[in-house]
């Protein structure tokens, strides 16, 4: 992203595997003014794995998960402030940035799942059903 701006959310999807590891498989990253979403490839081999709750499988993505820390670190560069929602998405990426993650739950943001999902992605590729939201997320302004 191109940066710029003060504030950006940062969202992912991920799936739980082994001992409670965290994979990310989808990252999206949202200014004011723009947003793109990365797609993550699995970290090592595992029989084909999926959740209904988000519609992730793990044989999803394009990117080689080696540059999560890469892709996430630039395209946060630019801004001054990040902000994702729920404690441990905070913590998880503030582990994965070395950077202070504001929480959306602070600021009394709603909470991802109330937004609209009505679109679908069917692509045969997909074994479970994917949504987007149809709802602008609010970005906060910051303070100061």
């Amino acid at each position: 992203m191109a940066g710029g701006g003060r504030e950006v959310v940062i969202y992912f999807e991920f799936l739980r595997v082994r001992q409670n590891e965290t994979v990310v498989k989808e990252l999206s990253v949202a200014s004011a003014n723009e947003a793109e979403t990365f797609c993550f490839k699995s970290p090592y081999k595992m029989a084909d794995y999926g959740s209904s709750e988000n519609g992730l499988n793990w044989a999803d993505g394009h990117i080689e998960y080696k540059y999560l820390h890469t892709v996430l670190t630039e395209a946060v560069a630019g801004f001054a402030h990040l902000y994702a929602y729920g404690l441990s998405k905070c913590t998880f990426l503030a582990g994965l940035t070395g950077r202070p993650i504001h929480n959306l739950e602070d600021l009394e943001c709603p909470p991802p799942v109330s937004f609209n999902r009505k679109r679908w992605c069917t692509l045969p590729c997909h074994k479970f059903p994917r949504f987007f939201a149809q709802q602008k997320p609010r970005i906060p302004s910051t303070i100061g």
